[in-house]
């Protein structure tokens, strides 16, 4: 009888523990959701001012930009038509990337150089399929007339290497 009490009692307080668990997880989600709610509120409320400080930051970039180009005495288009642009566009990006916008002809260059690196060898083909392509471009010959079927059939075997035509 007492190793069944023990069980119970054991079992008991696992039960009494989860409950306090599930109560603390509970307190704890409770209080995340009053945190967001107070930030978003807080965002809310103070949208107008956090609109108007990214207004005032980009302005005063492009302003420090503008006094920069006028010191060096060039516009806007001749700094864009400098060799340091020549052949490129200019991509502006903000937010990270989520906003951006490009300026210049487009390019199809790539992203990343390969610093003197030739492209790519070719990578190698299957002989099998290599020898099914030559035989069906051999068979559109001869379907379109411009071979004979002597001709088709000396070709084939050359490409099978059944012999020689």
């Amino acid at each position: 009888m007492k190793i069944k009490s023990d069980q119970n009692s054991e079992s008991l307080f696992k039960g009494i523990l989860l409950a306090h668990l599930i109560l603390v997880l509970h307190f704890v989600l409770l209080a995340v959701l009053v945190v967001v709610v107070f930030f978003f509120g807080w965002l809310v409320t103070h949208l107008f001012w956090i609109i108007a400080g990214l207004i005032l930051v980009v302005g005063l970039s492009a302003y420090l930009f503008y006094r920069r180009l006028r010191r060096e005495g060039r516009s806007l288009r001749e700094a864009l038509h400098s060799p340091l642009f020549a052949g490129r566009s200019v991509e502006i990006n903000l937010l990270g990337g989520m906003a951006s916008f490009r300026l210049g002809p487009p390019t199809g260059q790539k992203t990343i150089e390969s610093h003197g690196r030739s492209e790519m060898p070719p990578a190698l083909e299957d002989p099998d399929v290599v020898r099914i392509r030559e035989i069906s471009v051999l068979a559109d010959l001869l379907e379109k007339k411009l071979i004979t079927p002597e001709e088709f059939a000396a070709a084939k075997q050359k490409i099978l290497g059944k012999g020689t035509p």
